[in-house]
């Protein structure tokens, strides 16, 4: 395999360096198990891809595709003796077209590049994940991942117009268009994003691409519990406000950010609403700080120019790098209806003194997207112990209320289990059936989702 993989690639690009090796075996999630792979390749093309498909599927090796490995379920981890396909080298910005609002990118290239190359048109590629400077387009599209301005304009999938694939088979597809419509044959568009390295490797996306939005108004409001914010949320919702930005920071979170970066955060609330509002009229952050006011809030300060709300967002992306400084982070990622967030809230807070264990949580309020980040010590059985059993507890409860037991980070090895839990044995039929006529030999990404 390695002798076939060294005369199909150029020779930079096959690594077996166990250092190399052992860096590249895992993504950010905690407690998932990571196995010994075989070889990492670095392929800057879909022709090397495929040919590495071709390898592993003519000798039975799984592969495991990877990105910049920022993921926090465990897709990326690696197993025993795979194939560790890195789309790193194939980072290629291939066309910005300002006409049509489209980008042409290869899997490997960063988040936030996309938009700085669109930029100079005057547009952008919406979905921002915490991770955007750091995270690749291929990854986000493998996790349809989602982001702090999904509340108004979505996640991923959306935005996702044409993917070229190279199958289980070693042969390329592309599947979608570029044109703004088209609805001929299935969306298997849809079909891969979200798929996890499951179903094939990624290796060209065109992405749609919108006009820059007006510079938001931003507020933060100050709340003495996070029922009370949760109440917010559901009462600006209800009010059909449109906010661009709805992001809840809870007290745990509020003390590890000032103490990781000093930003005069006040460290004495319960939780931190942030809002904000891209549609120009200021009457409808207006609007939203009253509900906030009405639901409870303590105190409402307006970002008086951009340079304190990007501060405020700045606050926002920092709130997972602090809170790793407190332990091992188990970190959760459950969806609720939004009219029930006051109540999941409540509920992930019980979670924590039933289990003794200290969670802290994080929103996308406005999608009833939490994110409980559940502090263990890992070098104690009793602490994971415990950190496990809120993390189950948390699952569940999101599951009893209608919610989904993954927002946007996907399911990876975290949460096979409940993945099935959720979809139950039916659906879950269904999903083998397209994993096996897609990856019949069962090399891509095994183990993973199903």
């Amino acid at each position: 395999m390695l002798e076939r993989l060294r005369a199909a690639l150029p020779p930079n690009a096959v690594l077996t360096d166990p250092d190399i090796l052992a860096t590249h075996a895992r993504d950010e999630a905690g407690l998932c198990e990571a196995g010994t792979p075989a070889v990492l390749v670095r392929p800057e093309n879909t022709e090397q891809v495929a040919a590495v498909i071709r390898v592993a599927a003519e000798t039975g090796t799984p592969v495991v595709t990877q990105g910049a490995r920022t993921g926090l379920s465990g897709a990326a981890n690696a197993i025993d003796g795979c194939v560790l396909l890195s789309t790193q080298a194939m980072n290629k910005i291939i066309e910005i077209d300002p006409v049509n609002r489209i980008a042409v990118v290869q899997p490997g290239v960063v988040n936030a590049a996309v938009s700085r190359a669109a930029a100079e048109h005057g547009l952008r590629y919406a979905p921002d994940p915490g991770s955007f400077e750091s995270s690749t387009i291929g990854g986000n599209v493998a996790t349809n991942a989602g982001g702090m301005c999904c509340v108004k304009y979505g996640v991923t999938t959306e935005y996702v117009l044409e993917l070229e694939v190279v199958l289980a088979s070693g042969e390329v597809m592309t599947c979608g268009r570029r044109t703004a419509k088209g609805v001929a044959g299935y969306d298997l568009v849809r079909l891969f994003c979200g798929s996890e390295g499951t179903l094939g490797v990624i290796t060209r996306i065109v992405l749609k691409l919108q006009p820059i939005p007006r510079q938001a108004l931003t507020l933060a409001a100050v709340f003495p519990s996070t029922t009370d914010a949760g109440a917010a949320v559901t009462a600006i919702t209800a009010a059909g406000s449109v906010p661009s930005l709805l992001e809840l920071i809870d007290d745990v979170h509020l003390r590890a950010i000032e103490d990781y970066r000093p930003m005069g955060l006040d460290t004495s609330a319960a939780a931190l609403l942030l809002a904000a509002s891209d549609s120009g009229v200021e009457a409808d952050l207006d609007e939203i700080a009253a509900l906030c006011e009405e639901a409870g809030a303590t105190e409402v300060y307006r970002a008086t120019d951009a340079t304190e709300a990007d501060a405020l967002l700045a606050a926002r992306r920092l709130a997972y790098p602090a809170i790793e400084r407190l332990g091992t982070v188990i970190v959760d990622d459950v969806a609720v209806p939004r009219s029930r967030l006051a109540e999941a809230l409540d509920g992930v807070a019980a979670t924590a003194r039933r289990h003794g264990v200290k969670i802290g949580v994080i929103a996308h309020a406005g999608d009833g997207n939490l994110h409980p980040n559940i502090i263990v010590d890992s070098a104690d059985p009793d602490s994971v112990s415990a950190g496990r059993a809120a993390f189950d507890d948390i699952m569940r409860m999101a599951l009893d209320m209608g919610g989904t037991c993954t927002g946007e980070h996907g399911v990876g090895l975290l949460k096979r289990d409940w993945l099935a839990d959720e979809a139950g044995p039916i659906a879950m039929a269904v999903q083998r059936s397209i994993k096996d006529a897609l990856d019949p030999l069962g090399i891509l990404n095994p183990g993973k989702v199903l």
